[in-house]
């Protein structure tokens, strides 16, 4: 089984996408989308209860996706679980076999959240980051894991000179790789990159961007007002609005960002929300030309 671990190493654009997950999740329905995603992705990205929508466990559906022999990348949040929970879910996940894990505070419960739930945050990011490191050395565990670890960053514009202090503060914990939060604007990727690149940081990580086919204007003005950190540029929401086939319209819009990004210094990959609409995320790559078997580099 291709690991997310290899292919960020031996490709030269990486391509992940996130498996949809909700409360009437199954077994069957899990296997279903990852064998959609893995015909062109390669790893699949498993959630943990986004914006405080409870799913089926991220670490049962890793287990599932496992069996099937499609890689997950694991997400652990700090937002719902004390530190005993946190590093228990890192011994289930180092027994399953996972090896990439995506870690974060979490993002707040929307105020309109009912009934009203308060965030845990026993552990921060930095030492959650840290005890999944250390585990590779732990004489206590057998087989003790290896864990891929990456954490999430927001693509914005930044200053000349401007140093990415959260990011190698995270790097020193012992991620090897972060993930943007949605971001539709190619110019600022472009300065954004130009000044991790400055700062030497991309020697240590590698950077996969997110991007997804959004299925219409009124979901891309929702992300935009409510999804911590996204950018959804007015001119892409005008796009959509005037599109006849809104649909199709973000499929070609997903397929045009990962294109360019392909070719920007420095992008190592891009990580595609998917909406529940595993065969969107298919076209949009498939239109691309980026599907995993065409993105092939020398192994480093």
């Amino acid at each position: 089984m291709q690991t997310f671990r290899q292919a960020i190493r031996t490709r030269d654009f990486t391509l992940s996408a996130e498996l949809k997950l909700d409360a009437r999740s199954t077994p069957g329905s899990i296997v279903d989308q990852g064998r959609t995603l893995a015909t062109m992705v390669d790893a699949v990205q498993v959630t943990d209860n986004p914006i405080g929508r409870v799913h089926m466990s991220p670490l049962v559906a890793a287990g599932v996706l496992l069996r099937h022999e499609i890689d997950p990348v694991l997400h652990m949040n700090c937002r719902d679980r004390n530190r005993v929970a946190l590093h228990s879910d890192l011994l289930g996940a180092a027994a399953l076999g996972v090896t990439s894990l995506l870690i974060m505070r979490g993002q707040k419960y929307p105020k309109d959240l009912s009934p009203k739930v308060k965030g845990v945050f026993d552990w921060g990011v930095n030492r959650l980051i840290a005890d999944a490191r250390a585990m590779r050395s732990d004489p206590g565990i057998p087989n003790p894991p290896d864990f891929f670890i990456g954490s999430i960053a927001t693509a914005f514009d930044p200053n000349k000179g401007w140093e990415p202090k959260k990011m190698s503060t995270k790097a020193d914990a012992g991620i090897k790789f972060v993930q943007t939060q949605l971001c539709f604007d190619i110019d600022l990727i472009k300065r954004y990159m130009t000044e991790l690149i400055a700062a030497h940081l991309l020697e240590r990580v590698s950077v996969v961007i997110g991007v997804a086919p959004i299925p219409s204007a009124d979901i891309a003005e929702w992300l935009k007002a409510n999804l911590r950190g996204s950018v959804v540029p007015e001119a892409t929401i005008r796009r959509l609005r005037q599109a006849i086939d809104p649909r199709q319209e973000g499929i070609r819009i997903c397929a045009d960002l990962l294109q360019q990004l392909a070719v920007i210094p420095g992008v190592s990959g891009a990580s595609i929300m998917s909406f529940g609409d595993a065969e969107s995320v298919v076209q949009a790559v498939d239109e691309s030309g980026l599907r995993k078997s065409q993105v092939n580099g020398n192994e480093s």
